[in-house]
């Protein structure tokens, strides 16, 4: 036998020897971070964070009405208004393109505008022009960024609570209420900074608007708008 065939037949029995327990690893692998790892995490977080897991879902006499981590669209006068996003949807008209849709879900994503862009200029300027009119602010008066801007995700569910006590006195007069009880709303519903440190004082808008319609329930009507 020639010294090339028993180099061939070496080389054939040292691969025959790795698929057994390259598949076994490949198997016990798949098993660990495909199955058993997700049980486990999940299994943990159903016991000790079941809200959580289960979507942080808000609900409101008995009905889901949306998820604490999820933003939506309002903006009627009576109701506080999220901040700007800039999700899109299919346009119905033409599934080749796409319209604005504000907070939706399904579509998550920012508007990729550098802070150069004139059209983000653009865009920021009108918004801070609209802010100014609809809640009564004078020329020189400061907007809240969180206000006038989009947030990466479009879905933001918090604003600032500069900006929640800034639309206030527009809610109030929208429901014939006072300032100060809606003001007092916005108070017991501020959240201070996540573990203390991350981030800054803020509102959930959801949250806020549906604790407004059982302040005042003769004068709600569908939050979802």
């Amino acid at each position: 036998m020639s010294q090339k065939t028993q180099n061939v037949r070496q080389e054939s029995s040292v691969m025959a020897g790795l698929v057994r327990p390259v598949l076994i690893s490949a198997v016990l692998f798949m098993v660990i971070t495909g199955l058993l790892y997700p049980l486990i995490t999940t299994g943990i977080s159903e016991v000790l964070f079941p809200r959580q897991a289960q979507g942080s879902i808000i609900t409101e006499h008995g009905t889901d009405v949306g998820s604490a981590l999820i933003g939506q669209w309002f903006t009627q006068a009576k109701y506080f208004h999220p901040r700007p996003s800039v999700t899109t949807g299919t346009d119905p008209n033409d599934s080749s393109k796409t319209v604005d849709e504000p907070y939706n879900a399904a579509n998550t994503s920012g508007s990729n505008l550098g802070a150069t862009s004139k059209k983000l200029i653009d865009a920021v300027t009108g918004r801070v022009e609209a802010y100014r009119k609809e809640n009564g602010l004078g020329p020189a008066d400061t907007v809240p960024g969180d206000a006038v801007t989009a947030s990466g995700s479009g879905l933001d569910p918090d604003i600032s609570v500069a900006n929640a006590r800034i639309q206030a006195k527009r809610v109030a007069a929208a429901r014939g209420i006072s300032e100060g009880a809606v003001l007092s709303l916005v108070d017991s519903h501020t959240r201070g900074p996540q573990f203390g440190v991350l981030g800054y004082p803020r509102v959930n808008v959801l949250e806020l608007n549906l604790a407004l319609d059982d302040l005042a329930p003769h004068r709600a009507s569908n939050p979802n708008k």
